[in-house]
C-alpha cells in the first residue's frame, strides 16, 4: 500500500472512531445525571433520618463524599434539593401505575399496581419516609405537587375504577378510598418497617417473606374490591 493510501485509511479510521465516540456534551450530561442521582440518593437518606429542618447541605455533601460547593453547583439550596427528592418520588410512584394503562383487566391492573407499590416500599423505603413526613407536617413544600400532579393522576385512576364498577367487574366501592387503602397498606411496609420488625421479632423481612407479604396484600385488595376478570 502506498503512503498516501495508508494515510487515507488512517484518516478514515480516525473519522469513524470520532463518529462512534460519544460527543463531549453527551459525556458531560451523563456525568451530571450520575452526580445528581448520587446526591439525590444521599439527600433522601439524610432527609429520612433528620427531616427537612434537621438536615443540612453539609450533612448531605458529607454523606455523598463531595465538597459542599459541588452539591450547591447542582442544587443551589437545601429546599431545592428537598423538592427534587419529592418530585423524583412522585415520578417513581407514577410509573408504578402503568398497569392501569397496560390492562383493562382489574385483577391484572390492581394486582400489578399493588405489587409495584410494594416493590417501591422494599426498594426505596427512605423515600417513602420522606414523603410521609412531609405529608404529616402539612405538606407545606409540596402543595403544588399534590394539586397539580397527584390530583389529576388520581382522577384518571378513579375514572378507570368507576368504569370497572359500571361494567360489573368490581364491587360498587368508592374508588378514592380504594386508592387510599392501597397507598396506606403498601407504604406501611416502608414507613413502619421498624414496627413490623419489632412485632415479627426479625431484623428485617427476607426477600421471600416480603414476596409472601406482597401476594397476601394483593389477595386482600382484590378480595376487598371484588375484582373479577372481564368475561369470567
Amino acid at each position: 500500500m502506498r503512503h498516501d493510501e495508508t494515510a487515507t485509511s488512517a484518516a478514515t479510521d480516525a473519522a469513524e472512531n470520532d463518529e462512534t465516540r460519544p460527543p463531549l456534551r453527551r459525556r458531560k450530561a451523563h456525568i451530571r445525571e450520575s452526580n445528581e442521582a448520587h446526591l439525590l440518593a444521599c439527600a433522601e437518606a439524610v432527609f429520612a433520618e433528620r427531616g427537612l429542618e434537621g438536615a443540612s447541605t453539609a450533612m448531605i455533601a458529607e454523606r455523598a463524599g463531595l465538597p459542599k460547593a459541588n452539591l450547591h453547583y447542582y442544587f443551589p439550596t437545601k429546599l431545592a434539593l428537598y423538592r427534587r427528592v419529592l418530585e423524583d418520588l412522585f415520578e417513581d410512584w407514577h410509573r408504578a401505575a402503568d398497569t392501569f394503562e397496560c390492562s383493562d383487566d382489574p385483577v391484572v391492573a390492581i394486582g400489578g399496581y399493588v405489587r409495584a407499590k410494594m416493590e417501591l416500599s422494599r426498594r426505596r423505603p427512605l423515600g417513602s419516609k420522606v414523603w410521609a413526613s412531609e405529608i404529616i407536617h402539612g405538606a407545606e413544600h409540596m402543595q403544588d405537587i399534590l394539586v397539580e400532579r397527584v390530583k389529576p393522576w388520581l382522577d384518571t385512576r378513579v375514572k378507570v375504577i368507576d368504569g370497572w364498577i359500571a361494567r360489573g367487574l368490581i364491587a360498587p366501592i368508592d374508588a378514592e378510598t380504594l386508592m387510599f387503602m392501597i397507598w396506606a397498606t403498601t407504604q406501611h411496609y416502608a414507613d413502619f418497617d421498624a414496627q413490623i420488625r419489632a412485632l415479627k421479632g426479625k431484623r428485617a423481612l427476607t426477600h421471600k417473606a416480603f414476596d409472601a407479604a406482597t401476594e397476601e396484600v394483593v389477595r386482600l385488595v382484590i378480595r376487598a374490591c371484588g375484582a373479577v376478570s372481564p368475561g369470567g
